[in-house]
């Protein structure tokens, strides 16, 4: 029987928030996301017969995220994957 990681034992309670998370509170907090989408949808790639694209949403949040923490693309890439 493997044994189970301390973050589901309960611990992640008592973790302390990364630079990222709180960045992320500030910024949902500040940022007029509607106002925001409703300027950049009408020129955002939409479903074709390729892939799909990425929301929008989350998009934008990546590019902020990008910008804030002076992220290349794979840099940002693997930041996305390091955590949740």
């Amino acid at each position: 029987m493997p044994q189970a990681p301390l973050a589901t034992a309960g611990f992640e309670r008592y973790s302390k928030p990364t630079r990222r998370a709180a960045f992320v509170a500030v910024m949902d907090r500040v940022v007029p996301w509607r106002e925001l989408y409703a300027v950049i949808d009408p020129g955002y790639p939409k479903r074709g017969k390729s892939r799909a694209p990425v929301g929008l949403e989350r998009m934008l949040s990546i590019c902020f995220l990008q910008r804030q923490f002076n992220l290349s693309g794979s840099g940002a890439e693997e930041a996305l994957h390091d955590s949740l």
